[in-house]
């Protein structure tokens, strides 16, 4: 009898063992599966703040051409008017002197106006460029950050 006892017992204890090691299976695989779910999403939120950052930065972009596609019409008005008015007083000019005179102060200050709107274009594409780059810039720091806290 003392044998059936000590047989139950092991049967007994074995079953325990198994209960055990099923439940913490259970549960390790549970925390597993929550652990790659997590994982999941925040791969997903961050693939959404990649793609809202390349958004940002085509608008960025974008309102940078339409900047600079406007400061050049403005431009090209202004030459044009500049242009007729200077050809204007050309043509009324009463002496060889009195034309070299004038075109040689429109000459001037047409390139300086070029300068001036080759430097202010120059301005803005750098303004739009930096504008483009910061939310790509900050994602690319986001992500390094992530891949610090991970190791």
């Amino acid at each position: 009898m003392a044998d059936a006892k000590t047989a139950k017992d092991t049967v007994h204890a074995a079953q325990t063992a198994t209960d055990q090691i099923s439940t913490a299976g259970a549960q390790a695989l549970k925390d597993g599966v929550e652990k790659s779910l997590a994982k999941l999403n925040e791969l997903n939120a961050q693939s959404k703040q990649n793609i809202e950052a390349l958004m940002a930065a085509a608008t960025a972009t974008a309102k940078g051409a339409e900047a600079l596609g406007a400061q050049a019409l403005a431009y090209s008005k202004s030459a044009v008017e500049n242009h007729v008015e200077v050809s204007k007083a050309l043509s009324s000019a009463r002496s060889v002197q009195e034309l070299v005179e004038l075109q040689s102060a429109y000459a001037k200050s047409a390139m300086e106006a070029y300068m001036a709107e080759m430097n202010r274009a120059s301005e803005t594409f750098t303004a739009t460029f930096k504008e483009a780059l910061r939310p790509l810039n900050e994602r690319a720091t986001a992500v390094v950050e992530t891949l610090k806290t991970v190791r």
